[in-house]
């Protein structure tokens, strides 16, 4: 792998930490206590981070998620890790019938609602959901929910590199609130095929993943979903353009549950 493309993410992280330390050392500031919990600081960091740069990751995706979504998402959609509800842009709202956000960090709250309105998603019209849990917290999930098995497309997009226990997680997701029949679909960035590639994404990842909330470079989120003996149809496939020498290296999936 050339060094330039093995090193090319410190520029990243330049930016970002140019773009929210500063917001976020004075909200250390403001809030002392908050050094007692570093998982706190994480995440304002990331909200900082994510209000300057999501919108340009997004339109990065664009191409894929015009191809992905609009097609296949319908019914009750969950998305996992819904960031600043971009996805929400890319549903047809003739096949939706609601929009669920499910969303940790709750900095980011504010913006997915507003994103949603644009598109005719709001708590007030009951078709707008916004649920402040990890997608490892799937009891607490499938309450705010109404019900086990009750989502029709589940989406994940940029999200299974920062949840803990992804492997289990991402089973009992599809198991306890996707409906059978349902359809998931993914985009994400995973461990690269090339065994060159993956050497430095697993190098990088301590210290990706102490800047970004816990976001790991190194996990192969599409085989562990091709690997699930659940999907009546699945395909998995490559971001059109991208280069194999790329830390984040990415699969799109559209996966269909069995119905029975």
């Amino acid at each position: 792998m050339k060094l330039a493309a093995a090193f090319g993410l410190l520029t990243d992280l330049r930016f970002a930490v140019q773009a929210a330390f500063i917001p976020t050392l004075r909200a250390v500031f403001s809030s002392p206590s908050l050094l007692l919990h570093p998982h706190k600081v994480s995440r304002i960091f990331m909200a900082h981070v994510w209000k300057v740069f999501g919108n340009g990751v997004d339109e990065n995706a664009r191409p894929v998620k015009e191809s992905l979504i609009p097609t296949n998402a319908y019914g009750v959609v969950l998305d996992i890790g819904a960031g600043h509800g971009h996805t929400v842009n890319y549903l047809d709202p003739s096949k939706v019938t609601r929009y669920v956000a499910l969303e940790p960090n709750q900095l980011m709250h504010p913006e997915i609602r507003k994103v949603a309105a644009t598109k005719g998603f709001t708590e007030a019209a009951g078709n707008l959901t916004v649920i402040p849990y990890g997608a490892e917290e799937i009891s607490l999930i499938v309450s705010a929910l109404g019900g086990p098995r009750s989502v029709d497309t589940l989406i994940s997009v940029l999200t299974i590199c920062s949840v803990p226990n992804p492997e289990h997680t991402l089973t009992t997701l599809v198991q306890e609130t996707l409906k059978p029949g349902g359809t998931l679909l993914m985009y994400e960035h995973v461990l690269s095929d090339r065994a060159d590639v993956a050497w430095w994404q697993r190098f990088w990842t301590p210290l990706w993943s102490g800047a970004f909330d816990g976001c790991r470079l190194d996990r192969p989120t599409h085989v562990w979903l091709e690997k699930m003996d659940v999907w009546a149809e699945q395909r998995v496939w490559g971001k059109e353009g991208e280069e194999e020498e790329h830390l984040f290296w990415h699969r799109v999936g559209r996966f269909v549950k069995k119905a029975n």
